[in-house]
């Protein structure tokens, strides 16, 4: 492949990328946390970006709350034990719902809505919805990543005699333990950003901290959305 074949590939691949809404959003919210991390919740510019880019990140989410909607009712994997079946729906339940009052809270803050205050308290009981979900993604992923561990173990006995790497199933189990940790990571540290936006440990989580880990789980979404690279085409 040419400098210029590879050169179109990767804007290709770009394009494919900033054209999903949700990639949008997930930079916009690296703006948003990068902001709110430099502003440290002192008034100035950066804070007005944080603002400014949250309130716009409201929009890319209307009608979001249908997709976890449609998690929520649609049936698990086969073999899925009971407990992190009813944790995922809950994640989903609490994820749909936070996803749903915080249009409401959006049409407060453009003025369409005109009770502030009960704008304010739903905007809040949509946070905790938010750190509910989160709290339940980090079950899971920890469930999971259990399982994952118990079929690795298994296949590394069968293949004691061979490249265990050379083994697809086994190369596709351990990619996707390895997302599955990421994505741990990530549920853990939205947590505590949502506790962050709650002011629940305002002295320990502070608007530097909620900035910090917000930004890292907005660039670790990012990764998580970028498409898979096209194959070099061989002679």
């Amino acid at each position: 492949m040419s400098t210029l074949d590879a050169t179109r590939a990767e804007l290709a691949l770009a394009v494919l990328y900033l054209n999903k809404a949700e990639a949008r959003d997930k930079i916009c919210r690296a703006i948003q946390y990068g902001s709110k991390f430099l502003s440290n919740g002192e008034p100035g510019t950066a804070q007005n970006v944080d603002k400014s880019t949250s309130l716009a990140r409201k929009v890319f989410r209307l009608f979001k709350f249908v997709n976890d909607l449609h998690g929520l009712i649609s049936p698990t994997p086969p073999g899925t034990p009971l407990p992190l079946v009813l944790l995922g729906k809950s994640k989903n339940a609490l994820l749909s719902t936070f996803l749903f009052l915080d249009q409401i809270v959006w049409l407060g803050r453009t003025g369409i809505y005109k009770n502030k205050e009960r704008a304010d308290l739903i905007g809040r009981i949509s946070l905790f919805c938010w750190m509910g979900s989160s709290v339940c993604a980090t079950l899971v992923e920890i469930g999971e990543i259990g399982r994952l561990s118990g079929q690795l173990k298994k296949l590394e006995k069968d293949l004691k005699n061979s490249d265990k790497y050379q083994n697809e199933q086994y190369r596709a189990k351990l990619k996707k333990s390895n997302e599955r940790s990421l994505a741990l990571v990530k549920a853990a540290m939205d947590t505590v950003v949502a506790a962050g936006l709650l002011q629940l440990a305002p002295k320990k989580i502070t608007p530097r901290v909620t900035g910090a880990l917000g930004f890292t789980t907005s660039l670790i979404s990012c990764y998580q959305l970028l498409p898979a690279p096209a194959k070099s085409k061989t002679a």
